[in-house]
């Protein structure tokens, strides 16, 4: 007789990710191949569900911005943090589909202190902008140079600013097993 230890334990994940209706989860190891292959299945997966082209688009490039963010800045990383280019950082990153028929986007990573403390404060300004506001700064963030050390000079938050129906939501979560490192979250509402 088969065991039941196996659905036991991993069935409350799965029965827990339907209830929520979670569409799409990843965590371990981000790489642009990895997140590439994610988001072909995830530009499937809302193409065959009806998802309207706009929302599609939104939740699509929204994705990717979250994914990019955790390639560039997680703190657990198997690539020096010295390498620009094919970095393998650890994060994840979670679509769920809302019972009004919208859509929540979720990332988390560990990141270093520092990067923390100016997170909060891009993040804590971006959320008081209006959506004029921040479709401003985009507009001047792509004339702008991109400042040296930079991996998007901010366009990633911005994107996903423009793009989310209600202001971005973040937390750090500094008593997490990631040792030193705080874990950050970050939510968008599309």
């Amino acid at each position: 007789m088969p065991s039941r230890m196996f659905a036991d334990k991993y069935g409350s994940f799965f029965t827990l990710a339907r209830q929520h209706q979670v569409i799409f989860y990843y965590v371990g190891y981000f790489s642009q191949h990895i997140v590439a292959a994610m988001a072909d299945a995830v530009k499937l997966q809302l193409e065959v569900a009806g998802v309207a082209p706009a929302t599609r688009r939104k939740l699509f490039s929204s994705f990717v911005e979250m994914a990019q963010n955790i390639i560039h800045y997680s703190a657990d990383s198997l690539t020096p943090a010295s390498q620009n280019n094919g970095e393998l950082r650890h994060g994840s990153v979670c679509i769920r589909r809302e019972d009004d028929g919208s859509f929540l986007l979720l990332c988390a990573n560990p990141i270093e202190p520092l990067i923390a403390e100016d997170l909060r404060v891009k993040l804590g300004a971006l959320r008081n902008m209006t959506l004029d506001e921040i479709k401003q700064a985009y507009r001047q963030t792509l004339r702008e140079e991109t400042p040296e050390g930079s991996k998007g000079a901010g366009m990633g938050f911005l994107t996903l600013a423009r793009d989310a129906r209600q202001p971005l939501e973040f937390d750090f979560d500094t008593q997490h097993e990631s040792g030193d490192s705080p874990v950050f979250y970050l939510k968008a509402a599309i």
